[in-house]
C-alpha cells in the first residue's frame, strides 16, 4: 500500500477522532495524510436556505473544516506531509473515487452535514462495501496502551484480506494479532439438544483447522504474536466482545459461514454499531 491515507471530515467530534487515526496510521506507514471534505451540491437549495450571506457562511464553515483538520494532524504528527481538499459533490462517490488511491479511507462512525449517518447509515455501508481500499471506522478517541489488533476469520477469500491488513498494522504497530473463528450450530440438529460430546469434537475439528490456515500467516510475520480464538456463537455478539481489548477490529466485507455477508449484511452492520473499538472492512484484491 503506497498510497495516501484519506480521511474524510466533516467537523464533528467523531470527523476529529477519524483524524488522529489516520495521521498515525499516515505516520506508521511512511506515507501521506490527505484530509477530504464534501460539501454536496444541494446543500444550498432548501428555502430555509435561501437567506443573505448563506453560502458565504457555508463556505466558510467548510474551509473552516479543512483547515482545522490539517492543523491538528500536523501537530499530532509533526513533520506529516498533509494535504487538504474540499470537494463538492456526493460524499459516497467522491470517498470512493478517492480510495482507488488510498492505502486506506477513514471516516468517524457519525457525521454531521454531508457525512451524517456516514457508517451507519446506507451512505456508510455503500463506502464500505465498495471502496477499493480498507475503509476504517473510528468510534472515537483512541484507548491508552498498546493493544491487539483482532481479525475475524473464516478461511475465505474477503477473511484472507482481512488477515492480511490485521498482520500489516500489527507489525506496524509492535502489536499482537487476536484471530477469531466463530462458528454456530445449525438449527434443528442434534447438536442444539445436548450432545456435549459431538459439540466437543465439532469444536475441535474447528480449531485444528483454523490453526492449519493459520500456519503460513505465522510463518510469514514470524515478530508478530498471535492468539487463536474458536468460539461457538453468533459473530456480532463473539467480535463485539473481543473487540472491547482491541485497538482495531478488522472484517473481511464478505465472508463463508460465522461470517458470511460480513460487513454488508446484518452481521456487519451489528458489528459497526456494536464494536467497542475502531472497525476495519477489508475487499480481496488490494495490493500490499
Amino acid at each position: 500500500m503506497t498510497g495516501p491515507i484519506v480521511v474524510g471530515v466533516d467537523g464533528s467530534p467523531q470527523s476529529t477522532a477519524a483524524v488522529d487515526w489516520a495521521a498515525d496510521d499516515a505516520a506508521r506507514r511512511g506515507v501521506p495524510l490527505k484530509i477530504v471534505h464534501v460539501r454536496e451540491p444541494w446543500a444550498n437549495k432548501y428555502p430555509f436556505h435561501r437567506v443573505e450571506g448563506f453560502d458565504q457562511s457555508l463556505s466558510d464553515y467548510c474551509e473552516g473544516v479543512i483547515s482545522g483538520a490539517a492543523k491538528r494532524a500536523r501537530e499530532r504528527v509533526p513533520g506529516l506531509a498533509v494535504t487538504a481538499e474540499l470537494a463538492t459533490g456526493m460524499v459516497v462517490e467522491k470517498l470512493k473515487a478517492e480510495s482507488r488511491q488510498a492505502a486506506a479511507l477513514v471516516v468517524g462512525s457519525r457525521g454531521m452535514g454531508g457525512f451524517a449517518g456516514l457508517v451507519l447509515g446506507s451512505v456508510g455501508l455503500g463506502v464500505a462495501g465498495h471502496a477499493t481500499c480498507p475503509v476504517v471506522v473510528v468510534r472515537g478517541p483512541g484507548k491508552a496502551g498498546q493493544r491487539e489488533i483482532v481479525v475475524g476469520f473464516d478461511g475465505s477469500e474477503h477473511s484472507e484480506a482481512a488477515m492480511r491488513y490485521a498482520f500489516e498494522e500489527a507489525e506496524l504497530r509492535g502489536v499482537g494479532v487476536r484471530v477469531v473463528y466463530a462458528w454456530q450450530i445449525p438449527a434443528f440438529t442434534p447438536f442444539a439438544i445436548g450432545y456435549t460430546r459431538a459439540l466437543d469434537e465439532v469444536l475441535e475439528q474447528s480449531t485444528d483447522i483454523a490453526r492449519r490456515q493459520l500456519a503460513p500467516w505465522r510463518e510469514k510475520y514470524p515478530d508478530v504474536p498471535v492468539t487463536q480464538s474458536a468460539v461457538c456463537g453468533h459473530p456480532i455478539a463473539v467480535l463485539s466482545d473481543f473487540s472491547r481489548g482491541a485497538d482495531l477490529l478488522v472484517v473481511g466485507s464478505r465472508g463463508l459461514g460465522g461470517f458470511g455477508s460480513a460487513v454488508l449484511g446484518s452481521v456487519g452492520h451489528g458489528v459497526l454499531h456494536r464494536a467497542h473499538c475502531a472497525v476495519a472492512v477489508v475487499r480481496p484484491g488490494e495490493p500490499s
